[in-house]
């Protein structure tokens, strides 16, 4: 059963197009990954979603609702953490999560008892009395989440929730998501990291320039790589520059990949005979230090459909991961 399905979904500032007529569906109980670089319109999706930005033309509903007509309805059934904090740094943690409920008409009883088991959750009850300004960036992004789930929300939308914050910090937060979404909460999660959304999601859309260019289930998705073979080699960084021209060549059928200075892949749907590819490397005086075969990923389906350099979209916003 899909609890949020969208049609067409378009957003206009003017005369620029920041989501392009997209359509897909969320089913209940899944962790659904939206991912692309920055400025893919991940975010402005989110904001049309929640009801923070109007929709320009196109059509949403969620469980069943109405987004043009039943907006009101459904923002008692989400929850969102936005990429930036969204709490008051002079309320300490368990005042925050108290407005928060008192804000979805949650009595005192009610929003303080949750409001406990919540910091107890996200193991932060000895920081409950601090001011929100105090704490780490990896305690606030936890306190946020908490705050969105603070209502108990069928679907939680989380916009690059691990961004900018420690390893250590970065780690508990997808723990925390697996233990979410084991618990029965469906998960919309946005992310520029490719071991991210491999990691914690059962379906994926991949957005680039407003436009979605590929989804499904990740066996869906790794299908269009599995036939390949992949070996990388590390190389001595003396000697010729590699040419590619030179090794398609020798080698037709074979694609060369420069990865650094070191480190080359060669990728072919044919058998590998490892010896005369040896030799090639040490007629350009480069030394083969190793040689290993490469599992399919996430990311050689991201960096196929996309046609994105990986590296300069990890490097597009700050953040350690783990």
């Amino acid at each position: 059963m899909n609890i949020l399905e969208v049609h067409d979904l378009t957003k206009k500032y003017g005369n620029f197009s920041a989501v392009k007529s997209i359509s897909f569906s969320v089913a209940e109980g899944e962790v659904f990954g939206f991912l692309g670089p920055n400025g893919a319109g991940k975010t402005t999706t989110i904001n049309m979603l929640c009801g923070l930005a109007a929709i320009t033309s196109g059509s949403a509903r969620l469980a069943g609702l109405d987004y043009h007509s039943r907006l009101p309805a459904i923002k008692a059934q989400i929850g969102i953490v936005p990429d930036e904090s969204n709490l008051y740094d002079e309320l300490n943690g368990f005042e925050n999560l108290c407005f928060c409920a008192s804000l979805y008409g949650m009595g005192r009883r009610e929003r303080e008892k949750e409001a406990r088991r919540l910091l107890k959750l996200f193991e932060l009850e000895e920081a409950a009395q601090k001011p929100y300004k105090h704490y780490s960036k990896g305690m606030k992004r936890k306190l946020t989440i908490a705050a969105a789930l603070i209502h108990r929300p069928r679907l939680l939308f989380l916009d690059e929730p691990t961004t900018g914050i420690d390893v250590a910090s970065a780690r508990q937060i997808r723990s925390l998501i697996r233990e979410l979404n084991a618990a029965g909460t469906t998960v919309f999660l946005t992310t520029h990291y490719i071991e991210e959304a491999e990691r914690l999601c059962h379906r994926i859309a991949f957005i680039v320039e407003g436009r979605i260019v590929r989804s499904g289930s990740l066996e869906e998705l790794m299908e269009t790589v599995q036939r390949d073979t992949v070996l990388q080699f590390t190389l001595s960084r003396a000697g010729a520059r590699l040419s590619p021209g030179d090794f398609h060549a020798r080698f037709p059928g074979f694609t060369l990949e420069e990865h650094g200075p070191e480190t080359v892949r060669i990728r072919t749907t044919e058998e590998i005979n490892l010896y005369p590819l040896v030799e090639f490397f040490e007629q350009q005086q480069r030394k083969v230090y190793e040689a290993r075969v490469i599992r399919p990923s996430l990311e050689e389906v991201f960096v196929r459909v996309t046609g994105l350099e990986l590296e300069k979209m990890k490097q597009e916003k700050g953040g350690c991961r783990g």
